[in-house]
């Protein structure tokens, strides 16, 4: 069964100014997550309850309700301020 894919208001903003060749890669990855939300290369984050994948220097976090089956995206930003504000 598919998760629902939830973007938050911050993430939406943070993927439009995205360089276009990321934001369509990143784009895929979120829609790919409805099918597996723990894809190989996702890692477990130590300092909330979340995940993340990497593509590139790029990083999305989310989290995960597997009773209501939603995945929420909380961040997309470079890795170098991705983990900053959390």
């Amino acid at each position: 069964m598919k998760y629902k894919i939830v973007i938050k208001e911050q993430a939406i903003k943070q993927l439009s100014i995205l360089p276009k060749n990321f934001y369509n890669k990143i784009k895929l990855r979120i829609d790919d997550l409805a099918n597996n939300p723990f894809p190989k290369d996702c890692k477990k984050l130590k300092f909330i309850d979340g995940y993340r994948i990497r593509i590139g220097s790029y990083r999305i976090l989310y989290t995960i309700d597997k009773g209501i089956m939603i995945i929420k995206v909380i961040k997309i930003k470079h890795r170098k301020d991705v983990y900053r504000e959390l």
